[in-house]
């Protein structure tokens, strides 16, 4: 009965005997060496031969050309390789909403300077002193659709009827220079303004065309800004021990195995990737729903609500409703005394027919022709088309983030059987596992806490998400309130009195329970002796292996 172990553990013996009689000899880390000199490592402690790995926590413990002091230092270097490819992938989108944000805010202000300025050159011409002499409820339309675009707390809606009741109160008096009119009477006539319509239509179509184009307008602004501060928190990478172990063994275990050059397989690559950037990924369909909102609010700038069709001839349709006022003057302020009374005559020394008669004779239509051109000789026309492009190409970025880092050819090997596979040289045979938090638990290269969704991320979300409902609603030319600029101590740029930073809500994460069942084991009769015996022969086999190694 003892004859077939006896056999087995003779041949063993035997093999054993022939394989330490050869003088085996470690291979050369001359190739680690040099590679560590290029990444600007010391070579102080790096060994010239491949020594016993039992001191790795990470890479093989087999023989190595790491020490322990390596495997760390690689392992910090993997962190920073990883933030730099991140960053790498992740410039493109930041920069897009950098530049767009900073192109769409210059046009817009520089199309509301050059309204401002052509209706004064307009005006000065047109109506000379008249105009110079109230030219502050212009400068003051003008100063709060600035504050209004640039994120302060402004009724549009107000902001209109003010200017019209101040300009029909200022032009009452003018047309009616020969009568004395008192603060309470002034008050009587802006009641009559819905009344009387005394400018006609155009208030009432101004007011609907400017209010639609500032909400898109300023929604969209905000929208480009909200876009680059989550692009650029979310590229900060917040990397967790279970990623940064697989990080480490995925770019520099070859290191330690004495194959420096050796790249990753493409799917290794994207398995590790998957799970490093698992809540990345997460942020995808808001991200996606957001890029739609700010599509949708485009197709409006660039049609129904385009600002630069509203505040081109805002001079234009502004004097023709001071030349409607003038024409229907006499009904206007026959209704006016009719309601508010009869005023008292002024003085002798007014000469009311000479301010009249200057104010009638001055009255001309503009010519379009002469106004100067708007904003940096573009068009919102060609802007707009230049965002929505960038737009789309921004959709899915962060679900496809992981593919486009391991795409790189310094990142990865394109040959499947030549790149390192997470042990050695040849294919790698697992599945890629798809992107996102919960599809993580059968990652075999990164440990991922899947009850544990990334706090920060999930900020960045509601982030997107309150943006999104804001951009919808300016869409259907509802307002968008944002916080009042000047409640903020510091900020540049316009609408920086916006905050990005939603109110957190603490909800607890879903709880998964992994399957923790394995297979149980079975006690099987009549079969203790043979077992027993194989396990003498293997325990005898590797006692003389380790004395070899001795």
């Amino acid at each position: 009965m003892w004859k077939t172990p006896v056999v087995v553990f003779t041949s063993l013996s035997l093999l054993l005997s022939l394989s330490c009689a050869g003088d085996v000899k470690s291979r050369s880390c001359s190739d680690v060496r040099q590679a560590f000199t290029t990444k600007g490592f010391s070579l102080h402690n790096v060994p010239h031969q491949e020594i016993q790995g039992e001191h790795l926590r990470v890479c093989s413990q087999g023989y190595t050309c790491c020490t322990s002091d390596m495997e760390d230092r690689l392992g910090q270097q993997s962190k920073l390789d990883f933030e730099k490819l991140v960053d790498k992938s992740s410039h493109t989108i930041r920069t897009v909403f950098t530049s767009r944000h900073k192109k769409f805010d210059e046009f817009f202000l520089e199309l509301l300077d050059n309204s401002e300025k052509s209706l004064n050159d307009m005006f000065v011409r047109t109506y000379g002193k008249l105009y110079t002499h109230n030219s502050e409820m212009f400068e003051d339309l003008f100063s709060e659709l600035k504050r209004y675009y640039t994120g302060g707390n402004v009724n549009l809606e107000e902001v209109l009827n003010d200017f019209w009741s101040r300009l029909l109160e200022r032009m009452f008096q003018l047309l009616n220079s020969h009568y004395t009119f008192t603060d309470d009477y002034l008050e009587c006539i802006s009641k009559y303004t819905d009344q009387l319509k005394p400018f006609g239509d155009v208030p009432r179509k101004l007011k609907a065309q400017v209010t639609k184009a500032f909400i898109a307008a300023r929604s969209f602004v905000q929208g480009l800004m909200v876009g680059r501060e989550v692009a650029n928190r979310v590229a900060k990478v917040n990397i967790s021990p279970g990623c940064s172990k697989a990080l480490t063994k995925m770019l520099f275990c070859p290191y330690c195995g004495g194959m420096p050059g050796l790249r990753p397989c493409a799917n290794y690559c994207q398995n590790v990737m998957r799970g490093c950037l698992a809540n990345q990924a997460d942020l995808d369909p808001e991200w996606n729903l957001f890029i739609d909102a700010m599509l949708l609010v485009a197709d409006r700038l660039a049609g129904p609500f385009n600002i630069e069709a509203v505040m081109d001839p805002i001079d234009v349709k502004i004097s023709e409703a001071i030349m409607t006022m003038q024409d229907n003057s006499i009904q206007v302020s026959t209704k006016v005394f009719q309601g508010c009374g009869h005023p008292k005559p002024a003085g002798m020394g007014r000469s009311a027919r000479g301010i009249s008669d200057v104010f009638n004779s001055r009255f001309r239509p503009y010519s379009p022709e002469e106004r100067p051109t708007t904003a940096a000789g573009t068009s919102m026309d060609r802007l707009v088309i230049d965002i929505k492009e960038k737009l789309r190409e921004s959709k899915r970025f962060w679900s496809s983030l992981p593919d486009s880092i391991c795409a790189e050819d310094t990142v990865t090997d394109p040959d499947e059987e030549q790149c390192w596979n997470s042990h050695t040289n040849g294919r790698y045979f697992p599945e890629v596992v798809k992107d996102g938090l919960t599809n993580q638990l059968n990652n075999p290269e990164v440990e991922v806490d899947i009850t544990r969704p990334d706090t920060f991320i999930r900020q960045q979300i509601m982030t997107l998400r309150v943006m999104t409902n804001k951009l919808r609603n300016a869409y259907n030319g509802k307002d968008v309130y944002f916080q009042d600029s000047s409640d903020e101590e510091s900020g540049s740029g316009s609408g920086s009195g916006f905050t990005t930073e939603p109110e957190v809500i603490h909800t607890e994460p879903p709880m998964v329970e992994a399957d923790k069942s394995g297979p149980q084991p079975t006690a099987g009769a009549g079969h203790g002796q043979e077992p027993s015996l194989r396990l003498l022969v293997c325990v005898l086999a590797l006692t003389a292996l380790v004395l070899c190694w001795r």
